[in-house]
């Protein structure tokens, strides 16, 4: 149930679009990597102390954090938006791009940012209809720097300097071009993939490319090897409780007439099952020993553990679904059949609180949706209309019972 006129805080919404586009174009214009974003801080930061919040910067990380108290008794809902941009330069050609030499919000972060700030105004103006707490979660490093995760190693979940205690529910919100503009995309269960990361050296023994009966050329080997991985997914994992397993780095050799003594991979593991992350780590090291010895090869294989898998809870999911309709409309609310195969850090926090992350569809209306370019990328353009259902989809989380 919601606490809230839809068609009023619509209107809010759409109030402070203009203000959510200047500050996600100024987000665009300075983007930054990794876990320090000072610049990115400081803009956030200033924009709560002038809606009369009380920020809280990270101590390991440039996080901040700040808490909105309703005047009636509730849960508290935290909000999450990441902040930080991707290693690729621009080619846009916006009036707004990046001015950092191959620094870019390709991933659309900064209207992630500029959406909760501008949520963050229209709550902090409804407090005397606020039941309980909202926990704003502004964080770097999603981009592979486990930024939720320092957040939670800092106490975001606890009472304290970087937190609040008794969170309830979490929601986040991620724009795509994959869907319309103006789309809310969703699903119960697996939402996102874990990701784990392969790294590994074949070892034979190098030697003259005119006599490889000499040497022990790992080149066929580790070619063996990409090919026994890929036939190990098609016949190993359960075609509906799907792994994706992609080797996207070859190094060996120096020049044609050389046979090396080591040839070094790497990929990424990706998975939507628990069980089956498990699974598939295990036969990745059968799989590469086997090859390896078969060869009379030595192989060194390490597994990182990458993020886990983001799983929508399935009561936070209907919250958010009903709250979109009542939002955008039941035409413009996906209910997604499968999971997408990219993943995300929020499921640190989805591990700890019962919650949901959702996509906002941004797709300019000229493009095609089969070559319009996707997140990550150079030339990537996202709507900037949609934003206001952004606005409006984070408040009405925190403001409905």
């Amino acid at each position: 149930m919601t606490t809230f006129d839809v068609a009023t805080l619509r209107a809010a919404a759409e109030a402070a679009l203009p203000e959510v586009i200047a500050v996600r174009r100024r987000l665009h214009r300075r983007p930054e990597i990794g876990l320090q974003l000072p610049e990115t801080q400081a803009v956030v930061a200033d924009a709560l102390r002038a809606l009369g919040l009380e920020p809280k910067l990270g101590g390991t990380t440039t996080s901040v954090v700040a808490v909105i108290d309703g005047l009636l008794p509730g849960p508290t809902t935290l909000l999450r938006a990441d902040m930080d941009a991707l290693p690729v330069g621009e080619d846009t050609g916006l009036e707004f791009a990046s001015e950092i030499d191959g620094v870019m919000h390709a991933c659309g972060h900064d209207t992630h940012v500029a959406m909760l700030l501008g949520a963050a105004r229209v709550l902090a103006e409804r407090r005397a209809s606020l039941a309980g707490r909202v926990l704003l979660m502004f964080q770097p490093g999603e981009e592979g720097f486990y930024g939720a995760r320092f957040m939670l190693g800092e106490g975001l979940l606890d009472d304290g300097p970087h937190g609040a205690g008794g969170v309830t529910r979490a929601f986040a919100l991620h724009i795509s071009t994959r869907y319309p503009a103006g789309v809310v995309a969703l699903r119960p269960g697996a939402m996102l993939a874990s990701a784990d990361r392969i790294i590994a050296t074949v070892r034979g023994r190098g030697g003259h490319a005119s006599a490889p009966h000499l040497a022990l050329d790992p080149v066929p080997v580790t070619a063996e090897l990409i090919l026994a991985l890929q036939s190990m997914i098609t016949r190993r994992v359960d075609a509906f409780d799907p792994a994706v397993l992609t080797i996207t780095r070859l190094t060996g050799g120096t020049t044609n007439n050389i046979i090396p003594a080591s040839v070094e991979i790497e990929g990424t593991i990706r998975t939507v099952s628990e069980t089956v992350r498990a699974s598939v780590g295990a036969w990745v090291r059968q799989v590469a020993e086997g090859v390896a010895a078969a060869h009379g090869a030595e192989i060194e294989l390490e597994i990182v553990p990458g993020y886990p898998v983001t799983m929508n809870d399935p009561g936070a999911t209907a919250w958010i679904r009903t709250l979109a309709v009542a939002i955008a409309g039941e035409a413009l609310v996906d209910d997604l059949a499968a999971p997408i195969m990219g993943a995300e850090d929020f499921s640190y926090v989805l591990e700890r609180v019962p919650g949901m992350m959702a996509f906002l569809g941004a797709r300019p209306a000229h493009e095609d949706p089969v070559t319009a370019p996707q997140n990550h990328s150079n030339l990537v353009i996202f709507e900037e209309a949609p934003m206001a259902t952004g606005v409006a989809l984070y408040a009405a989380a925190a403001l409905s019972d």
